[in-house]
């Protein structure tokens, strides 16, 4: 799992790109991109929560702090560090 606590700034704004159905959970950064493999389905927010829930804890924060504003149907994601 990638090491963001440098990003965990309140008030940052953090675009991830999701892959659902993965065959390995983790986060990582690619060309400067937040990309987040998730082995969840993306059907009922599954996915959505589990890209949270790992960024969270990439962060190194609760996730009850990471909000999402954008996305909640798409790969790409727009969450909030409150």
């Amino acid at each position: 799992m990638s090491d963001l606590i440098h990003l965990a700034q309140p008030g940052a704004m953090l675009a991830v790109r999701v892959t659902p159905n993965a065959r390995r959970a983790g986060v990582e950064v690619v060309d400067g991109q937040i990309r987040i493999g998730v082995t969840a389905t993306p059907e009922d927010g599954k996915a959505t929560e589990a890209a949270r829930v790992a960024l969270a804890k990439a962060l190194g924060v609760a996730k009850s702090r990471l909000t999402l504003l954008r996305g909640a149907t798409a790969r790409d994601k727009l969450f909030r560090l409150d």
